[in-house]
């Protein structure tokens, strides 16, 4: 059997790991052991919080659209659901814009759902 020389490809993994940890502080940038540590854990993190930032983003504009819609008498809630009643078809992303900037255009929006609402029954 043949042998095996494994330095180029160990040489060109650490290289790699190292360039991936440049700007960590301490060992976390300089030792080998360390490095891998550091390196795996934040790759992980970064998968799972591209997954988050979907989430954040979502109640972010949950939040905003929350607060413009109570500005004109409605809750959230009611506000998607007259949103949807009346054939707005905007998401949770450009209705969050158009409350911030444009607020006249919002407050139409507002007053088309809050037409389409049920009324209640006292």
């Amino acid at each position: 059997m043949s042998r095996v020389k494994r330095g180029v490809h160990s040489k060109k993994t650490r290289r790699t790991y190292f360039k991936a940890a440049k700007g960590f502080t301490g060992g976390h940038g300089r030792l080998w052991k360390t490095v891998m540590n550091a390196v795996d854990r934040a790759g992980k993190y970064a998968y799972r919080d591209r997954k988050v930032r979907k989430r954040d983003f979502r109640r972010l504009w949950i939040t905003r659209l929350n607060a413009a819609a109570r500005a004109h008498g409605l809750s959230y809630s009611q506000f998607i659901r007259g949103a949807s009643l009346a054939g707005i078809a905007l998401d949770r992303k450009s209705l969050a814009a158009l409350a911030i900037e444009q607020p006249e255009a919002f407050a139409q929006i507002c007053t088309q759902a809050k037409a389409k609402l049920p009324v209640k029954a006292a």
